[in-house]
Order: C-alpha cells, then sequence, then structure tokens
C-alpha cells in the first residue's frame, strides 16, 4: 500500500465560531423567509433580509429567490445589478457585483478553493470583483480572485480563472479571449 500523501484528518476550518453561527441563521432565515417569497414584487423584501445579515446592496439591487448566497455579510451589489435564477454565490470571500451588471442564471462565482499542496487541503479564498456593465452569462463558472472587467462579457459556460480585460468578449473551457466588446448603435 502506498503512502499516505493527503491526510483530511488535519483538516481544519478556521472561519470561526461566529462564521458557523451566522451560517446557520442565515441557513434558517433563507429557508423561511427569502426563498418563499419568490415573485419580483418581493425583491425590496429579499435585499432588506441580505442587509440584514451585512449585505451591502443597493435599492436598485435585483436579487432572485432562487440565488444560493454563501454568506450574505461578502456580498456587494451596485445599483441595476441582478443575480439571475439559480445563481450559486459561494463568497467566502467578498464577491462585489458592479453597476448595471448581470449574472446569469445557474452561474457560479467561487471565491474559495483548498490548498492542494498541502496534505490537509487548507481552505483559501479571494475576492471576485466583477466591475460596472458586465454581463456572466448562463452556467458560467468564475473562479476565486477574478477580476472581470468593466463591460466584459463571459460567455454561457465558459469557466474563468483569470483576470478578463474591459470591454472584451471571452468564452470557453478555459474562457479565452474571443473578440472586443462593440456597440453598433
Amino acid at each position: 500500500m502506498s503512502e499516505l500523501k493527503v491526510d483530511l484528518s488535519k483538516y481544519e476550518n478556521w472561519l470561526g465560531r461566529k462564521n458557523k453561527i451566522g451560517r446557520a441563521a442565515w441557513i434558517l432565515v433563507n429557508l423561511i423567509l427569502f426563498k418563499p417569497f419568490f415573485l419580483s414584487i418581493f425583491n425590496p423584501w429579499r435585499l432588506f433580509l441580505l442587509r440584514c445579515f451585512g449585505a451591502k446592496l443597493h435599492p436598485k439591487a435585483h436579487v432572485y429567490s432562487s440565488v444560493k448566497i454563501w454568506a450574505p455579510w461578502n456580498l456587494i451589489m451596485k445599483e441595476y445589478a441582478c443575480l439571475a435564477p439559480d445563481v450559486d454565490c459561494y463568497n467566502v470571500a467578498v464577491i462585489s457585483i458592479g453597476a448595471h451588471t448581470t449574472i446569469s442564471q445557474k452561474a457560479y462565482l467561487c471565491s474559495a478553493s483548498h490548498n492542494i499542496t498541502l496534505k490537509s487541503n487548507p481552505l483559501i479564498f479571494e475576492p471576485i470583483i466583477i466591475e460596472d456593465q458586465a454581463w456572466v452569462g448562463a452556467d458560467a463558472y468564475i473562479g476565486m480572485g477574478v477580476t472581470i472587467g468593466q463591460g466584459a462579457v463571459v460567455g454561457a459556460r465558459a469557466c474563468v480563472f483569470k483576470d478578463v480585460k474591459p470591454w472584451t468578449i471571452v468564452g470557453g473551457n478555459p474562457a479565452k479571449f474571443l473578440k472586443d466588446r462593440v456597440f453598433n448603435d
């Protein structure tokens, strides 16, 4: 038998007790008071609940009820920013979404991973910044530490592991530059 290389018995979640209590409270509130209010007219109610847990949200931001938000206290959304249906916002670190930016349905924003160079696979995390006027397409994946530049478009199902330059369009896995974003009107 080979020598044990990965030893998860030494794994430690060092996010702390306060984080665990906050997460438990949010899970309960999310289940009872957030998700059932799925009509658009309840968006102000959802924003209120998120703000109660420390989210920094512009009153004109929009969050659908089916969105999964791991830690509301690590969410920033500016005016007309939108988290569409079934977005998974795994925000162990801060996720900031700029003005007039859309995160399309089923996108996965993942601000954490594990350090695979250490035997205990400790949790690591870095913020995700999605600047103004950007669009993250359906079912796209945005990894930790990534900045999506102003006006950039991430194509549907793209996997982004590196920063995306402003006013460009990327797609694929891993995401690659496709073309500049140019308006025709």
